[in-house]
């Protein structure tokens, strides 16, 4: 993948334009904003679906999201086997969301500018790019793709969701832990997570691998038992509903409010993250991508 570089300058130009206000449900900036993503897609020879549902929000509310579900028709054959990599698009309503989440779809429209020049020859998986709605009011948009993905019997051999990528603290004792994962994990909060359930270990291995492929990127994994259901905060992405459809998924993460002091605040701005690391991590997810396509799930 020698000249396969993520753009810096890009990657920063898409976050300060998603996160110039914030985009919570049914606003005009998140219509605003999937028009954005949808155009680039679209440069990129990328087919773009807009596929609506509706959810139930606190047993109550009914909310319409849209997911935007890409697929490029360049793409090798794969025999049906599908990876599907998304980032979700929302915000909350008082946060304009600079690392989430515009820092995690910054991330995947580079992969999606970058894929038509470097998929495999002989790829073993098709890759599938989806910017979730409704996030932010409970994996909404995660839980319709997976449960059409089910019912539709999609030969789905795993899922990543990219998850606020681009907040680093390099100070000691700059990263929380839950209790139980005291002492196992670094302290410093300059890492980049992969986190896996009991069901995607081969998913977990191949992806940190990418990831680990870029220079000065620490890389650390996690697989929780079962679904995640004793450590709550594995399951706060779009991963979670495919964990509890039974697929292999991931959520790839700077560890979310466990680190980064703006979480769901108006200070979650570009001026707060360090888009070096952005660049590496998303040079790492590009160059994952490329090794699960290239060696199949």
């Amino acid at each position: 993948m020698d000249g396969m570089q993520v753009d810096a300058d890009r990657l920063e130009e898409h976050v300060a334009w998603l996160s110039r206000s914030p985009r919570p449900a049914g606003s005009e900036e998140l219509i605003a904003a999937r028009r954005y993503v949808t155009e680039l897609l679209a440069e990129s020879g990328w087919n773009v679906e807009q596929r609506p549902f509706t959810a139930r929000f606190d047993g109550e509310l009914r909310l319409e999201g849209i997911n935007l579900v890409a697929r490029h028709s360049g793409h090798p054959p794969a025999g049906g086997a599908l990876l599907c990599v998304g980032a979700h698009l929302d915000s909350r309503p008082d946060s304009p969301g600079a690392d989430d989440n515009a820092s995690a779809v910054a991330a995947l429209l580079e992969i999606a500018r970058l894929w038509p020049r470097c998929w495999p020859d002989e790829a073993r998986l098709e890759l599938e790019l989806v910017a979730f709605d409704l996030e932010e009011n409970g994996m909404l948009g995660g839980a319709d793709h997976a449960a059409a993905m089910r019912a539709d019997n999609v030969d789905l051999r795993g899922m990543v969701s990219l998850e606020m990528l681009g907040y680093c603290d390099h100070r000691p004792n700059s990263q929380d832990l839950p209790r139980s994962l005291v002492g196992l994990y670094p302290d410093t909060g300059n890492f980049i997570a992969v986190i896996g359930n009991q069901n995607s270990a081969r998913l977990i291995e191949c992806f940190a691998a990418g990831l680990q492929q870029v220079p000065e990127l620490p890389v650390e994994t996690l697989s929780v038992p079962a679904n995640g259901e004793y450590l709550q905060a594995t399951r706060l992405s779009d991963h979670s509903p495919f964990w509890d459809a039974g697929y292999p998924a991931l959520m790839i993460t700077d560890t979310s409010f466990l680190r980064n002091p703006h979480y769901h605040l108006p200070s979650d701005t570009p001026e707060t993250l360090d888009m070096q690391f952005l660049e590496r991590v998303s040079q790492g997810c590009l160059e994952a991508v490329h090794h699960l396509a290239t060696v199949g799930l």
